[in-house]
């Protein structure tokens, strides 16, 4: 799950950057499902 996701963020990143921004993957709970992830820059509030 966890390659899965990465490869989802890795999609949406650019358009995060171009707005200043950027995503980190932080945690993925294969039990729960549960994905935490850190927002950056222009996304950060």
């Amino acid at each position: 799950m966890r390659e899965e996701v990465k490869a989802a963020l890795e999609q949406v990143r650019p358009f995060l950057q171009r707005d200043g921004g950027d995503v980190e993957l932080v945690d993925v709970d294969e039990t729960s499902g549960i994905v935490k992830v850190k927002l950056k820059g222009a996304c950060g509030g």
